[in-house]
């Protein structure tokens, strides 16, 4: 009986929260979090199905459907067809592939290092703020920025 009694002490000092031996601490007690990732996902669905309740959508069939998969393929392949340089298309995409990872490489370098990001951030909020001055601000300016762009388009597309 003794045994019993020990073993049930050892399995409730286990399995029991500990209670804090002294009031020291002016925060109350909380009991530790049960990390069972089913059981919190489906508070999660559950809450959440609660929220948009009233949003609740049905879908119906319609007679006239969007592009089919099939559709949207063979106009891909036509327009592939249709180019004459493909070896440069390729090469466009490859660089441009290229240039999107070079450039999240180099946004996470600068982001690891100590206040740089912060300093940039400050820098783009004035320049923000100096833009809208100068640009945004005043309707003459709207409309001197608005000829600025009609010029800038003209001489991308070369008509000027």
């Amino acid at each position: 009986m003794a045994t019993a009694t020990a073993t049930s002490m050892a399995t409730t000092a286990v399995f029991a929260p500990r209670l804090p031996t002294t009031q020291s601490s002016a925060l109350p007690y909380l009991p530790p979090r049960f990390s069972n990732s089913l059981f919190s996902a489906s508070l999660k669905l559950s809450s959440a199905s609660k929220r948009y309740a009233p949003f609740q959508i049905k879908a119906t069939s319609q007679e006239s459907t969007p592009d089919d998969g099939g559709e949207v393929l063979a106009d891909l392949k036509e327009k592939w067809d249709a180019v004459e340089n493909k070896s440069t298309v390729l090469l466009y995409g490859g660089g441009a592939i290229v240039g999107v990872w070079l450039s999240a490489t180099l946004v996470g370098a600068i982001n690891s290092i100590p206040l740089l990001p912060k300093i940039l951030e400050l820098v783009g909020l004035g320049y923000t703020g100096w833009f809208v001055y100068r640009y945004l601000l005043f309707k003459s300016s709207r409309k001197e920025l608005a000829t600025d762009i009609e010029s800038l388009k003209k001489k991308i597309a070369g008509t000027e």
